[in-house]
């Protein structure tokens, strides 16, 4: 028994669905913080910004109040030569100012509307809290944020008295300070509804240049659980951490294939040894009788034409030529046996190593056909190859060229009629198909499970017509079995088939 490698089928669909998820989880996030940030910023821009708008109002109100009170105590703030100051003071911050004695009169202003703002001046002093919101308010001046019902606005007002005495008064509306909260809302949305619109653009270029790399990482770790390692990672032009995640997934790939190599190697090993254990006693009893069996006839003829010479049958020189040829002959095909024997029996005993690994058959195929060319020429046989460009194989390549070159042989020896041999390399979902077709006589139905049999010969005048001993599909045999792999052969229309498979 050997060892089992518990290797699982991946779910494709469950693969796809974590990828899709994956474009969908980057893709939303982004959008997500963009929509976010969008809507935290709008939700302060209205709750915020008025008051914010508010307070820097108000420091500008008390900032202008510093200046013209520091004016004032320098004596330049009712001089001609402080007008344009002044003008720039309130065009700048956006402020209505004017500043009246005691008795009413208006000393400086920045607008026609002197009456309004001094009435608006008295209001602020005397108006009731239901209408008004102090802001501030010390010993020089208060700031109130105010309704005014007969312009019906509300306004935030400075009213004060100067170093000298003199009233002031700064106001600036607050329609203006709305308007600027609803422009900016309004913007804001706009502005929201683009960057959404960006966003998503981004984010699926995002999304397909970070996932793309992730997707390739998948679809190799795939192939990694059916065991092809030949699929590599190639990392981009500028190398991150997804690629060095690649390149350590290659080295585990490398790793791994090396690793289930040897794990196999000790695999058919194990099997071989088991498997021999059982076969050792059994081989031990047939050898002796089956070489004595194939022996006694060439050892027969050997005595018969020694004997022959030896009592001077024949005097003449072509007789004595012949009995020699006999026998040298004979010896030839005695030593062929012995050598095949030889051979099988440590393929069988298990002294021949096997050593397992990947190679192309159509290259060793191809070495076979170019080995038996010249005497396919010879015999006016045609032959076809059908094979793909490459074909990688797990197996012994020595002994792979020795099952090919049986067949083969066996081909050439049989061929007959219209003389073609067909040669067929088939690339199949789990294994490797090899099959060697000649055309000529078919073989009986009987002696089809008797062929892989040591000795056993069809036609044994024909088989030793050309040197035949009725091993070498035996030796094929004990090839695959420990190969652990099939071989059989099939009568065909026209012809015979000769077929093995080999592991992938």
């Amino acid at each position: 028994m050997g060892f089992v490698f518990p290797f699982k089928e991946s779910n494709n669909a469950g693969v796809a669905t974590k990828q899709h998820s994956l474009n969908r989880q980057i893709a939303g996030g982004i959008v997500l913080i963009t929509f976010g940030a969008i809507a935290v910023v709008w939700i302060i821009n209205s709750v915020f910004f008025a008051k914010f708008y508010i307070g820097r109002k108000q420091a500008a109100m008390e900032s202008a109040y510093i200046q013209l009170s520091e004016a004032e105590v320098e004596g330049k703030l009712y001089t001609d030569e402080y007008r344009t100051t002044f003008e720039s003071l309130c065009a700048n911050e956006s402020l209505q100012i004017m500043v009246s004695s005691s008795g009413g009169t208006v000393l400086l202003s920045s607008q026609n509307q002197n009456d309004l703002m001094m009435a608006q001046l008295y209001r602020s002093m005397f108006q009731g809290q239901e209408d008004s919101q102090v802001l501030y308010s010390d010993a020089s001046y208060s700031v109130l944020r105010l309704h005014d019902p007969k312009m019906d606005s509300d306004f935030l007002v400075l009213w004060g008295t100067l170093p000298d005495d003199n009233m002031i008064l700064i106001r600036s509306a607050m329609n203006s300070i709305n308007a600027s909260v609803l422009l900016s809302s309004r913007f804001l949305a706009y502005a929201g509804v683009i960057s959404i619109v960006l966003a998503v653009v981004v984010a699926i270029l995002m999304t397909w240049y970070i996932t793309r790399p992730v997707l390739r990482l998948t679809r190799i770790s795939k192939e990694m659980t059916n065991l092809n390692f030949q699929v590599k990672y190639i990392p981009g032009r500028h190398p991150n951490e997804v690629d060095t995640l690649g390149i350590h997934m290659n080295q585990m790939s490398e790793t791994l294939e090396e690793t289930i190599q040897r794990l196999k190697q000790a695999n058919a090993d194990l099997q071989r040894d088991l498997d021999l254990r059982d076969q050792n006693e059994r081989m031990r009893r047939d050898f002796s009788s089956s070489v004595s069996h194939e022996l006694k006839t060439p050892l027969a003829l050997i005595r018969g034409y020694a004997e022959g010479l030896l009592d001077s049958v024949n005097d003449d020189e072509e007789s004595r030529r012949f009995y020699c040829e006999v026998i040298m002959d004979e010896a030839d095909k005695m030593n062929h046996i012995v050598s095949q024997l030889l051979s099988l029996n440590q393929i069988e005993f298990g002294e021949n190593v096997m050593t397992m690994e990947h190679f192309d058959v159509v290259e060793v195929a191809e070495s076979v056909l170019r080995q038996n060319h010249l005497i396919m020429e010879q015999e006016g046989i045609r032959m076809e190859f059908d094979h793909p460009e490459k074909c990688y194989v797990w197996a012994d390549s020595f002994f792979t060229e020795q099952v090919l070159t049986n067949y083969v042989t066996n081909a050439i020896h049989y061929c007959k009629d219209e003389k073609e041999i067909r040669l067929r390399i088939q690339e199949r979902e789990k294994d490797v198909y090899i099959e060697v077709f000649n055309t000529g006589d078919s073989i009986p139905e009987e002696s089809l499970p008797h062929l892989w049999e040591k000795f056993y010969k069809v036609d044994k005048a024909r088989t030793r017509a050309y040197g035949g001993s009725g091993i070498g599909l035996s030796v094929v045999k004990a090839i695959m079995d420990t190969f652990h792999k099939e071989c059989g052969v099939e009568n065909r229309d026209g012809g015979v088939a000769f077929w093995f498979e080999l592991d992938k």
